[in-house]
């Protein structure tokens, strides 16, 4: 497999920022420039989305993980053996973005410290015992179409994810803004990781994640209920929820602020409580 594109900015910790479905790094712009004050920023862009290269073998949640941890290690940003010390990285995933975290988190404990999981959900597609879902019968439709018409079925699913937020037309513009300047994803990739989405489910391990998780929840987001992120929230042994008030599914970017300042608190706090500061 081939390594992610990636960016980097600030100093500090390492965090690393993994998007969503159908979008690229750039989505993170003002949101990363908050963080990278405190933080040193990887801003990966997901395989065949933005300037990574699309590649087969990272059709799945666990392949893609492999994919950041390379990418990390060959750029330093996790060292290996003696020399790592505490020098854990922490991970900000936003949807699809999210549960790559929380199988980095699965897999590699000793290299990730802590997760904010943003419009995160561990199954997306609603099911028995699982009502916090988007309907298989919708999501079909949407592949469907995404089948015959890629660029209508990625700025239809960019209007869903701004439907109910304060700053709807500003989230739009900042989404559209980001394929439109940095690269739409590729059709191969969308349809791939699309159907991750529709079969995923990581609610089996999701009490064996021990590391410190800020769940955040926008308060009308259409695409991940916030009930689903809140049972997320609930059944990581060290989950916390945060719901953003009058934010639908990308509240990073219509409460800039006050996310960038919350998640800083919160990975700050983790850090410390790792090292037994109070």
């Amino acid at each position: 497999m081939t390594s992610l594109h990636f960016e980097t900015r600030g100093s500090g910790p390492a965090l690393v920022l993994l998007h969503g479905w159908g979008l690229n790094l750039r989505v993170w712009n003002g949101f990363a420039d908050r963080l990278a004050e405190r933080r040193r920023i990887f801003a990966f862009d997901l395989p065949g989305h933005g300037h990574s290269r699309w590649d087969n073998e990272a059709a799945t949640l666990d392949g893609i993980a492999q994919l950041v941890q390379e990418t990390l290690t060959e750029a330093g940003a996790l060292p290996e053996g003696p020399q790592a010390g505490d020098q854990r990285c922490s991970l900000l995933g936003w949807s699809l973005g999210g549960q790559i975290a929380l199988r980095l988190a699965a897999l590699a404990p000793e290299r990730f410290d802590a997760l904010v999981l943003i419009a995160t959900t561990p199954r997306f597609v609603a099911g028995a015992g699982w009502p916090h879902g988007m309907r298989p019968d919708v999501l079909e439709r949407f592949a469907t179409q995404l089948a015959t018409d890629y660029r209508r079925t990625v700025r239809d699913f960019l209007e869903l994810q701004v439907r109910g937020s304060v700053a709807g037309t500003e989230v739009l513009h900042a989404l559209e803004s980001a394929v439109l300047n940095h690269g739409a994803a590729r059709p191969e990739a969308l349809e791939a990781l699309l159907g991750v989405l529709a079969s995923s489910d990581l609610r089996e391990s999701l009490p064996r994640i021990e590391q410190p998780a800020l769940v955040v929840a926008g308060q009308y987001d259409r695409v991940t209920p916030p009930g689903a992120s809140r049972v997320l929230a609930e059944t990581l042994p060290r989950g916390r929820f945060l719901e953003v008030r009058r934010a639908a599914h990308a509240p990073f970017l219509s409460h800039e602020a006050e996310l960038a300042a919350e998640t800083v608190r919160f990975l700050d706090e983790a850090r410390d409580a790792s090292r037994g500061i109070r």
